[in-house]
């Protein structure tokens, strides 16, 4: 069974007390796939996220010869323990210039990036290549890094399908434009001891990019970890059950906005607290109203926050979403269209957006191919009757258990009831797994 085409949620009548368990990050998973297919011996990375992104890392480095075996988890369905065998800095060969080694990245920009790094330490050729959409997203910052170390890397338009020649290791240095996308400092820094690279950032600080400084600590981290990394819950994908908590529905109160162990109806479970993932301050944006920043406040999670301002009792601002603009959709066209549907006033100015609080009206969302839109306008469907969703089989990117979790009875889930739009069948189990 699989999610139908278009679905419904039914509001819920009052917000039960919930204790969510999220699936891994996939941020770190990924980061440490890389980490651990460089290093010496075996690694084994407990509570990693399985889903599309994750699954695309995982099959990638398999092609290329690097053994990881999958193994179920039993505290966490979205979950695996993935046991990778370390090969000590070599990355295994592509092929030749006229057959190179072709790896498919899907919509995974975390997996194209890091890969394209990773592979430059290899020899011989591979083939990077991804969907329509992986195609459209920039890597020109990232590939004109890796040619001033001296790595081939040959494209038609410095994006997506690239032909990288494998070269190994090179005592050079680089310097990197991280405004576009910090994932291009990730991809650098993630095989940068193994490469021998020096690394230099523009565009902004380290202390303005969290997924660089998320990639630091990784490095520093699992460098000392002894066989076994345990990866944290996934901030971003936590957000949507936090915001349940912002619909208006009897709950109880915030006691300390400084504090991740907040008195609220809904929490997640095991909330991270090492400060890498920059999306775990979410909960702190709960209760106030203030302008929140995509650049120094919130990660994915701010379109979190964009949906529920349609609760508040003023307008609020949301600014720097420029790079929302270039991930799995046009995320700033995509909020502001399909609000507007719902019978919000959203006034965009630039990368900024203005939301107006009002009357939700029923409407049917597109969701973009883009699991991120899809889980943002299902937080809305709990509280406003005729939200339907098409498409929601694309949380499986990077959430696929999600309609699962909001349906599970409390405390394990909000006990949501979630239809097949077209035939109003309740749906439960498989049927409301992502695949």
């Amino acid at each position: 069974m699989s999610l139908p085409d278009i679905i419904s949620i039914d509001p819920l009548m009052s917000l039960p007390r919930a204790r969510v368990v999220v699936p891994g990050s996939k941020s770190i998973t990924n980061r440490a796939l890389v980490l651990a297919a460089l290093g010496t011996g075996g690694m084994r990375l407990n509570g990693a996220l399985w889903s599309e992104d994750t699954q695309v890392m995982v099959s990638c480095l398999q092609r290329l010869g690097i053994s990881i075996d999958v193994l179920d988890d039993p505290n966490e369905l979205g979950n695996r323990s993935l046991v990778i065998e370390g090969r000590s800095g070599i990355v295994p060969s592509g092929g030749t210039e006229d057959s190179p080694l072709e790896l498919f990245v899907g919509n995974a920009g975390t997996a194209a990036r890091f890969l394209m790094a990773f592979l430059c330490l290899g020899s011989g050729c591979y083939r990077l290549h991804g969907v329509d959409r992986m195609h459209e997203r920039p890597q020109s910052g990232l590939i004109k890094a890796l040619r001033q170390l001296g790595y081939r890397i040959e494209t038609n338009t410095d994006r997506l399908p690239v032909t990288i020649f494998g070269a190994g290791p090179r005592d050079r240095f680089c310097h990197v434009d991280i405004s576009e996308s910090s994932q291009f400092a990730s991809a650098l820094l993630l095989s940068a001891g193994v490469g021998g690279w020096t690394v230099e950032f523009e565009g902004k600080t380290l202390a303005e990019s969290p997924y660089v400084n998320m990639t630091l600590e990784l490095v520093r981290v699992m460098n000392a970890a002894k066989g076994v990394f345990q990866i944290e819950p996934d901030a971003s994908s936590g957000s949507y059950f936090w915001a349940a908590n912002g619909l208006g529905l009897d709950q109880g109160t915030i006691q300390d906005r400084k504090s991740s162990n907040l008195d609220l109806s809904v929490m997640v479970d095991n909330w991270p607290e090492t400060g890498w993932q920059i999306d775990a301050s979410f909960p702190q944006f709960l209760s106030t109203k203030t302008p929140v920043s995509r650049e120094s406040d919130l990660g994915d999670s701010i379109m979190t926050s964009i949906v529920l301002a349609t609760m508040g009792n003023e307008a609020r601002l949301f600014r720097d979403l420029g790079r929302l603009r270039v991930q799995e959709c046009e995320r700033v066209f995509a909020l502001r269209t399909e609000l507007t549907k719902c019978g919000i006033q959203v006034v965009e100015t630039g990368d900024d957006l203005l939301v107006h609080p009002g009357s939700l009206t029923p409407a049917t969302i597109e969701t973009y191919e883009d699991h991120r839109v899809a889980m943002c306008f299902a937080v809305l469907g709990l509280k406003s009757r005729g939200i339907r969703l098409k498409d929601p089989s694309c949380v499986k990117k990077t959430f696929p258990t999600f309609f699962q979790k909001l349906a599970a009875k409390p405390p394990f889930g909000l006990g949501a009831t979630i239809r097949d739009a077209l035939s109003n069948e309740r749906l439960s189990g498989e049927g409301l797994f992502a695949s």
